[in-house]
């Protein structure tokens, strides 16, 4: 059959491709699916795009996040069944295959009854965001404060709180802070107000907030958090690191080792296997499953950041809009109901 499929041809290039895909042709343990909707990553796709991530080389189909139909499976694929709808780590493309060992892409999740398949990619996003919480020693009644409130902070703020922690959430996006506001986070600042870090206090106390969670990638936030964490509380470091870091590090080093002794810790999801293993109590597998469980109970809010649903002829203008129309800009999907 025939196949669309989004591709980064060259730095800054996007083009829809059309290809052969072969559902006869499957290893043992892989999964053919015939994909309804994919979500953006808007971060790690942007910095795809700009053909600068060694891992991604050009040309590449980009995309982690995916929700289709089981079309077909290997003899030795025994979790899920022909017809299943499923999450995955598949990319942007209206057919695809995954090996359900691979280390990185090999996810694939039956959605519980009754879950919305465009509203179960968000689990993507919110596993990423649970690793914040799974690295640190987060619980109930501790202040947290969250810098960044795109899908993956906003997440995390969320997931915090239902661990039983008050949250403070930050961003210089006046959208991204009311759709936290939408999502219940207990307080939501703009950092460029002069009295945010006063307000910060207030709400903390004279220590600080118990931990610090960085989703924005970006190393000058972290030199603003250090002041604001208790002495012994940790900093959580959730997004990417990609921008030059400007700020006099002494400075960061010297409040940790001189005044709070607090605990950087990286949350990279990778720290976990993907599959379940009885040696090891999280997994990227369980991890989705329980944001799907969720998602699905209306536990956690998806529904305010989802912005936009295009087909993937719309592509051009979605990176376009994620790259300099951030304020109108949140959860983008692909839908490929049409790629029948």
């Amino acid at each position: 059959m025939r196949s669309k499929k989004i591709v980064f041809s060259r730095p800054g290039t996007i083009e829809v491709e059309e290809a052969e895909f072969d559902l006869s042709e499957l290893s043992p343990t892989e999964v053919a699916v015939r994909n309804l909707y994919s979500l953006v990553s808007a971060g790690t796709e942007l910095a795809c795009l700009t053909g600068t991530e060694p891992w991604f080389p050009l040309p590449g189909t980009p995309g982690y996040a995916a929700v289709g139909v089981v079309a077909a499976r290997g003899v030795s694929v025994t979790k899920v069944e022909l017809g299943d709808k499923v999450f995955t780590h598949g990319p942007h493309s209206g057919h695809f295959k995954i090996d359900t060992t691979d280390r990185y892409t090999g996810t694939c999740v039956r959605l519980p009854s009754g879950l919305r398949a465009d509203h179960a990619l968000f689990a993507r996003m919110g596993t990423i965001a649970m690793t914040s919480l799974r690295v640190s020693r987060i619980e109930l009644g501790d202040i947290i404060l969250v810098m960044g409130l795109g899908q993956i902070g906003n997440l995390a703020a969320q997931l915090c709180s239902l661990q039983g922690a008050r949250v403070i959430g930050v961003d210089l996006s006046e959208r991204r802070r009311h759709w936290a506001k939408e999502c219940r986070v207990h307080a939501v600042l703009d950092p460029i107000d002069p009295s945010w870090k006063e307000e910060v206090s207030r709400i903390a106390g004279a220590r600080g907030v118990t931990a610090a969670i960085d989703a924005t990638g970006n190393a000058d936030v972290v030199t603003e958090m250090v002041s604001l964490v208790a002495p012994y509380g940790e900093i959580v470091l959730l997004g990417t690191p990609r921008l030059p870091f400007h700020s006099n590090i002494t400075e960061v080093y010297s409040r940790i080792h001189l005044a709070t002794s607090v605990t950087f810790k990286g949350a990279l999801e990778w720290r976990f296997p993907t599959s379940r293993d009885s040696f090891v109590k999280h997994s990227v597998e369980r991890n989705t499953e329980i944001l799907l469980e969720l998602i699905a109970e209306k536990r956690v809010s998806v529904s305010p950041f989802h912005t936009h649903t295009v087909p993937p002829e719309s592509a051009k203008d979605v990176y376009a809009g994620l790259r300099d129309k951030k304020d109108e800009y949140g959860g983008v999907i692909f839908d490929w109901t049409g790629e029948s």
